[in-house]
């Protein structure tokens, strides 16, 4: 990755070293009890009817009131329930210091309030969590943990929201997912008995026992449970008291949620300290009527009330002029989330409207607070208004810097902060570094904010190691001195001490997101994109900002909510500006920009976007986007550099350096053919005609049908006297002669085979052609008319089914009728033998022409001498032990490469029955070919990738049930996937560990590897060392070098051996451009000297500037003699350990890919498979991928099987594995429908037919993403 160097011209932070503040003292408050409980026992005593709590719900008539008489009571009833009820006297469930669940609704604070003092009363910790609606609740399985972690058996609630949990069918609550078992307890006085006059609860004075757990959600979305002791709660009331003025029986409104933080501490602890009367108003209530806390703060002349500032800013929206409002009553307007950089523009504009209606300015008090520090500062209800309120206008690149930098307010790119007041009585408070040692800030230097007081809380429950980290920090000066004999706690929140002692905070902790070596806080720029036009745009203002890490950095991702109503084009005009005003502002830009549908994030207990759960759905690939704007581009600029090419050392230079190392060239063989390997007829049609005469009986071929029966089957003799009527049908209705071109239209079967003697017996030349697909015609019509035409063929030779085809309506749609050659239907031949057979002279004629397309689209067509088939097949027949009693059983396509050799000429060159089974029959029966092989009792069979793909897919799940039919892989010894291209491991891997349950030897699958110049370079066989997997480092390959590296290295690579080199086969590892011998282990072209190499094109089509030294290549350094082919393929050879049948070293050839598919990015070479495994990991819904290069950009096509609200999660997780693994930035995401892809019939993908798709906009996607 590159570096990046730091700038001296960036703002960094330049001032003194801060120091410690310290709050005013705390003094002893007159008469204050010694505990919370008991507070409640005095107050239920001498004041048992002054109210405690009201709440009015939502559709409600009459407000309720607790009394303090009453909360007492039933608080009693609820301890004595708890410790006395449950279990039995031997074996009480519940002891005093154990955790039990508060599981209240937010509209019942009442039953709240009386199971917590309960508990308190009872000895027992409760910890308040959320009420699960469902299941699947956001965060709900993290809440879980907790309650685990915690010991948690019992959960307390209230009747109704006992009623509404979810419920299996027997009528128990469900088991929530993570969750320990729990024992529900309802605990409304109605169900609970009274307890004993003589029982009594203890009442003692505060001490350090727990007395609640608080629960606070991490940045990853773990929960954890904060534990707050009595002394501290105590202690914590007694400084609110102080600091906020409270004095007995004062009226307090409160919007907050009373289960946690300023809620909890102000409208349930502190208030029952100060007998308080609290007015609770629900977030039912709020949505209904935003106006609702101002009525109530009017109705009952409320002197403080506790609030957010989207409290402020929603009854700002809802006021309309009413004429009864009245604020003068209020002494303080607490905003709890004062320390939020929005929560300033909502104060002012919530005292400008309001100041006319009795607010006064000073009452605007906002406080910052954090789970671990409780309260860390509230700004002090002033009773002059001379006092000036602290403000900082603050420059955002400063602040991304570290630094603290003034600026004005006119700007943009600036963030305006209000103070949240001084430390809290009798505390200390510092700033300290943001990493590494806890050392103090410089005086213009953001930090996090640490406290020391009794009033914190004091650990993680049950996490000692996370509780050091945060509870017990020692701040120390530059010099690594202590600067204080007290411990301090880390509060989580981001800010400075300003003028005249006042705390700013700045952001929080977790909302940091480290971008490109600045930081940035994730609420800032929420406010930013919230200023594009919110309220005609993004639903409610619902918009979640992250960082996900991609490539060694953090990367900033929006998520936002749209309104329903919204059009494609107002979307993408919002995301436009959006992003504009991110770049503009905060000088970062954003790498994922994503809308979803209104009211599909997952939310909070108050409604507010759950952010950990948003940003695993969106890791996962399950948020589901309506709209997505990916701009890696402009974000990624820690690519590594462009690969520069040095100049080439010389070859000869190379090969003197490899000697002088004491390293051998890369060059290997396959073993040779002796001359009593040359049997004694050169050519096939002289074999067929000796096997019918010696062996008239013997069969050949066995053709399997659907259903799995002997369909037909072919002896010698029976060929042989196919063969001639068909010779005798060239001649005479085909009038053609010796050297003509006849195009063989067949089916898989053996109609093919008779064909193809049938032209060597008359002197023809023989090419095989795919027939066209009857459902696809005008697709697969063009390409049989295109070899025809190619092949220069004077007639075809079909059946009478697909002649009719041929001059179908639909065909005749697609290609004109007249353009057609003579076509000749072999279903009726004559009866008349050919008098004479064709008994070709010379080795080196042509026996038959080998036309197949490559996957750049390139149509090639070889040329395939008598000595070349013979060689071939005898090549195979020694590396396969076949002769006579053998059984080969067949799955491939016979069209072209060694899937014809295989199907057509082997049998009847080594004499052995080959079963074989047409793979088109296995979409109709997928188990077809394993059954054959299973109930032939076969050791040895051929297939292609897609039919062992379509056995993986297809009959993964049914390896059971086919056992059961008898299903016996057992006897098979070797299993060969014919391919041209780099083995592919994971799916052989696959198919191994699937059938190994009905036999099939691991060892017995393997792969061969042939091209257009050499159709079988290499072939498993029978005897030698079992095929060799290596590991290669991808980042050296791109470099063009072989890197080994231990399986499981980061960036490995496996390669499969292709099999052992055949008889004859000689092989060389050459540097395609300076054609210098390479040395072992070191990547180059693989070149191939053997007498079975192909002699040369007949035709190329659609690629003109085919190399013409392709079949006839010689090395420009050292054996300058012998004539080699190139394979156009890239790979290496390595001598290995293991010995070879000969006795010798064993040469393992490792295949990397086609020089013609490998794409050149960045000055590296990829191969396009590496990128496009990579994706298909990365989602499951991702069935099959191809990547391809379209004016310097990567274009990624995937196809999606699965719902399309599921396309545009892929466009994100495409994007990020491609950076991750490949360093490569995608251009294009095309999200297209399965099967779009399209695959030749030895299962590779043909890329450049899809490209042409693409550029002629033919594919019909889903989606396409053009990534900025």
């Amino acid at each position: 990755m590159s570096v990046r160097q730091p700038d001296p011209s960036l703002p960094h932070p330049e001032g003194a070293e801060s120091k410690i503040s310290q709050g005013e003292e705390l003094g002893r408050l007159k008469n204050c009890p010694a505990s919370l409980e008991a507070a409640l026992q005095r107050w239920g005593a001498i004041a048992p009817k002054a109210p405690c709590l009201t709440i009015t719900h939502a559709g409600a008539k009459q407000p309720y009131t607790l009394t303090y008489g009453k909360l007492w009571s039933r608080s009693m009833k609820v301890a004595y329930y708890i410790l006395h009820k449950l279990g039995t006297k031997q074996e009480p469930i519940v002891r005093p210091g154990d955790r039990v669940a508060l599981v209240y609704p937010n509209n019942d604070p009442v039953a709240f309030l009386v199971a917590f003092y309960g508990c308190l009363l009872a000895e027992v910790v409760p910890v308040p969590i959320e009420v699960p609606l469902s299941k699947k609740d956001a965060g709900s399985q993290q809440i879980g943990f907790l309650l685990g972690s915690c010991g948690v058996a019992v959960a307390l609630t209230s009747d109704a929201c006992h009623k509404g949990l979810p419920k299996s069918l027997s009528g128990d609550i469900v088991q929530f997912k993570g969750w320990p078992k729990l024992l529900w307890v309802v605990t409304e006085s109605k169900h609970l008995s009274k307890p004993p006059r003589e029982w009594y609860p203890l009442i003692k004075d505060a001490n350090n026992d727990t007395a609640y757990i608080e629960y606070k959600t991490c940045k990853d979305g773990s929960v954890l449970g904060v534990t707050v002791t009595r002394m501290a709660m105590l202690t914590h009331c007694q400084t609110l008291t102080h600091t906020c003025g409270y004095s007995e029986a004062e009226t307090l409104v409160n919007v907050l949620d009373f289960k946690k933080d300023v809620g909890l501490w102000h409208g349930v602890l502190t208030s029952v300290l100060n007998m308080l009367h609290t007015v609770s108003v629900p977030y039912a209530l709020m949505k209904v009527n935003p106006l609702s806390w101002v009525q109530k703060v009017c109705q009952y002349k409320a002197k403080v009330v506790c609030v957010k500032s989207r409290d402020l800013h929603w009854a700002l929206i809802a006021h309309r002029d009413q004429g009864d409002i009245n604020l003068s009553s209020l002494r303080m307007l607490l905003v709890a989330d004062g320390a939020n950089p929005w929560s300033i523009s909502s104060c002012d504009a919530f005292l400008n409207v309001f100041q006319s209606l009795g607010l006064r300015s000073e009452v605007i008090c906002p406080c910052a607070s954090s789970p671990e520090a409780l309260t860390v500062a509230v700004r002090r209800p002033s009773d002059s208004s001379s006092k000036p309120v602290g403000r900082g206008v603050l420059s955002m690149m400063g602040l991304s810097h570290g630094a603290i930098r003034v600026d004005t307010g006119e700007k943009l790119s600036v963030l305006t902060l209000q103070d949240v007041g001084t430390p809290m009585p009798g505390a200390l408070m510092c700033v300290v570094k943001l990493e590494g040692v806890p050392q103090l800030c410089k005086t213009d230097e953001i930090g996090e904010i640490c406290v020391s007081s009794i009033a914190t809380g004091t650990s993680y429950y049950g996490l000692t190691g996370m509780s050091k980290n945060t509870f017990e920090v020692w701040p120390v000066s530059s010099t690594g001195v202590l600067v204080s004999e007290c411990v301090f706690v880390r509060s989580g929140l981001l800010g400075f001490v300003g003028p005249g002692g006042a705390i700013f905070v700045a952001g929080k902790m977790d909302g940091l997101m480290q971008v490109g070596g600045r930081r940035h806080n994730g609420d800032d720029i929420v406010a930013t994109a919230l200023a594009v036009e919110p309220m005609k745009f993004v639903y409610r203002g619902r918009i979640a900002v992250f960082s996900i890490t991609v490539l060694h950095d953090e990367r900033i991702v929006v998520v936002a909510e749209q309104r329903p109503d919204s059009t494609e084009e107002e979307s993408f005009q919002w995301m436009s500006r959006v992003l504009q005003a991110i770049d503009s502002i905060h000088q970062v830009g954003v790498y994922c920009l994503a809308l979803v549908p209104s009211n599909t994030l997952p939310k909070t207990p108050l409604g507010g976007i759950h952010l950990s759960e948003t940003k695993q759905l969106f890791q996962d690939g399950a948020l589901h986007p309506c709209n997505v704007l990916m701009c890696p581009h402009s974000c990624v600029t820690n690519l590594p550099k462009p690969r520069q090419k040095q100049p080439e050392v010389g070859p000869a230079s190379v090969m003197v350096g490899n000697l002088v190392a004491g390293k051998r060239m890369a060059q290997a063989s396959g073993r040779d053919l002796s001359q009593e390997d040359n049997d004694q007829f050169l050519f096939l049609p002289e074999v067929l005609q000796w096997r019918a005469q010696t062996t008239p009986d013997h069969i050949l071929y066995t053709l399997i049908n659907s259903r799995g029966a002997v369909g037909s089957s072919l002896t010698c003799l029976q060929l042989h006297k196919r063969a001639e009527k068909i010779a005798a049908l060239l001649f005479e209705r085909g009038q053609l002669r010796e050297g003509d071109h006849v195009a063989l239209v067949y089916p898989p079967g053996l109609d093919l085979i008779a064909a193809f003697y049938g032209c060597l017996y008359s002197g023809c030349i023989p090419i095989t052609v795919r027939p066209p697909h009857p459902q696809n015609i005008s697709t697969t019509l063009p390409t049989v008319k295109m070899i025809v035409e190619v092949s220069r063929s004077g007639c075809i030779m079909t059946t009478q089914a697909i002649s009719k085809l041929l001059r179908s309506k639909e065909a005749s749609a697609v290609v004109d009728l007249r353009s057609w050659p003579p076509v000749l239907d072999t279903d009726d031949l004559p009866k008349r033998r050919t008098p004479l057979l064709y008994k070709p002279c010379d080795p080196e004629s042509l026996a038959y022409l080998d036309f197949s397309v490559s996957t750049t689209g390139m149509l090639a067509g070889v040329k395939m001498s008598h000595s070349a088939t013979s060689a071939l097949c005898r090549s195979i027949k020694l590396q396969c032990e076949l002769y006579p009693s053998r059984e080969v059983a067949v799955c491939l396509d016979p069209y072209c490469g060694l899937g014809f050799v295989i199907w057509c000429l082997c049998s009847v060159y080594a004499g052995h029955q080959s079963i074989l089974i047409p793979p088109a029959e296995l979409e109709v029966n997928p188990a077809l070919w394993l059954l054959s092989v299973s109930q032939f009792k076969v050791r040895d069979t051929f297939c292609s990738y897609s039919v062992m793909e379509l056995c993986t897919k297809t009959l993964g799940t049914l390896t059971n049930s086919l056992k059961a039919r008898g299903l016996d892989l057992s006897r098979v010894r070797t299993c060969v996937v014919v391919a041209e291209e780099r083995p592919r491991i994971s799916l052989t891997q696959s198919f191994s560990k699937l059938f190994k349950d009905v036999g099939l030897h691991p060892r017995a699958v393997s792969t061969s590897f042939g091209c257009r110049v050499n159709l079988a370079v290499c072939l498993q066989g029978t005897s030698g060392p079992d095929p060799t997997t290596v590991y290669v480092d991808m980042r050296a390959l791109r470099h063009d070098r072989v890197r080994l590296v231990e399986k499981g290295s980061p960036h490995s690579l496996p390669l499969m051996e292709s099999g052992k080199i055949l008889p004859g086969v000689r092989i060389i590892i050459a540097n395609p451009e300076t054609k210098g011998p390479i040395g072992d282990s070191h990547l180059g072209e693989i070149w191939v000297h053997s007498s079975q190499n192909a002699s040369g094109y007949f035709s190329v089509f659609g690629e003109e500037n085919v190399r013409i030294d392709h079949f006839s290549s010689r090395l420009s350094f050292g054996d300058t003699q012998t004539v080699w082919a190139r394979t156009g393929y890239l790979g290496f050879l390595r001598r290995t350990e293991l010995t070879d049948a000969s006795g010798e070293r064993h040469d393992a050839l490792y295949v990397v890919g086609a020089l013609d598919e490998a794409m050149e990015l960045r000055g590296m070479q990829y191969h396009p498979i590496d990128i496009e495994t990579s994706i298909i990991r990365t989602h499951k819904s991702i069935t099959e991928c191809a990547v391809f290069t379209w004016t310097k950009l990567l274009v990624v096509v995937v196809e999606l099987d699965g719902s399309e609200q599921e396309a545009l999660d892929l466009v994100p997780m495409v994007t990020n594995v491609v950076l991750e693994e490949h360093y490569l930035i995608v251009g294009v995401v095309v999200v297209v429908d399965t099967g779009v892809i399209p695959i030749n019939s030895r299962g590779e993908k043909q890329r450049m037919h899809l490209r042409d798709g693409f550029l002629a906009d033919q594919l019909d996607p889903i989606y396409v993403a053009y990534n900025m």
